[in-house]
């Protein structure tokens, strides 16, 4: 078995048994992004074997802080599937993802296929049809978030869940990148930031996985969603929580959160 087959196999285990795994940089080649992506690949092929679909795709690491800190100098992306988005403010069952933390993000949702080579921000704006507030609930099947970025890109870049708001909102009525965000949990702010604090602004995000994608041959698609990073530090979340992400002019966002089932329970 290769070490790709093995890691994806340490993941998948994970997921189906709700135990967090041990990390999969001591089985891949040490800072092997390719090798970590193939691992992405295979698990999302077993979703879509299960009758999954890809509704878009997520992209992490868009602030500086954290490409330092896991030693990269580039973002990173992952897949969304249909049975990861959440209606807004909808109940998330506790267990349903692995270790959980939320962060407010901006969401396109796009009209038009990116298919160029090289994209300008001219291009991604005239491919969205709107964009939406969003709440990722990422996750990590990895024990005790114990990650590198190996780990993060196999664990398909640490997703989990995703809330969209309801209200779209046309690029030419927001400026994303002085767009201020707030995150609150029961009405208390746990996380700030603004559209700048994603990799300078959403829309460059939106270009860097544009071009990444067609590079790879899987090109962004209409209708699909792009969850373009966070906009402030991500945070903790414990069962029965509410947390409500307001990014101006673009609106809010809730995710709200489940209890253990009671010891007993059917």
């Amino acid at each position: 078995m290769s070490a790709v087959t093995r890691a994806a196999e340490r993941i998948d285990q994970a997921r189906h048994s709700g135990i967090p795994c041990d990390p999969v940089r001591d089985i891949l080649p040490a800072g092997d992004l390719d090798a970590a992506y193939a691992v992405q690949s295979i698990l999302t092929d077993r979703r879509l074997a299960e009758g999954r679909r890809i509704t878009g795709w997520k992209i992490g690491l868009t602030s500086k802080a954290v490409q330092a800190q896991l030693g990269v100098d580039t973002p990173d992306f992952g897949p969304l599937l249909d049975d990861t988005a959440v209606a807004d403010g909808a109940e998330i069952p506790w267990g349903s993802v692995l270790q959980p933390k939320a962060e407010a993000e901006v969401a396109l949702v796009l009209e038009h296929d990116l298919t160029h080579e090289r994209h300008t921000v001219a291009d991604v704006i005239r491919a969205t049809a709107f964009a939406l507030p969003a709440i990722e609930v990422v996750g990590s099947r990895i024990r005790d978030w114990d990650i590198t970025v190996v780990d993060t890109i196999a664990d398909n870049a640490s997703s989990g869940l995703y809330v969209l708001g309801n209200r779209p909102v046309l690029l030419r009525d927001i400026d994303l990148r002085t767009a201020g965000m707030v995150l609150e949990r029961r009405g208390e702010p746990v996380s700030t930031g603004a559209g700048a604090a994603c990799l300078g602004n959403p829309l460059h995000a939106a270009v860097w996985l544009a071009d990444t994608l067609v590079r790879l041959g899987r090109p962004l698609r209409a209708g699909d969603t792009v969850l373009t990073g966070a906009l402030g530090p991500m945070v903790s979340v414990e069962p029965g929580d509410v947390l409500e992400a307001r990014i101006d002019n673009l609106g809010s966002v809730r995710a709200a959160f489940g209890r253990p089932a009671e010891e007993g329970d059917a």
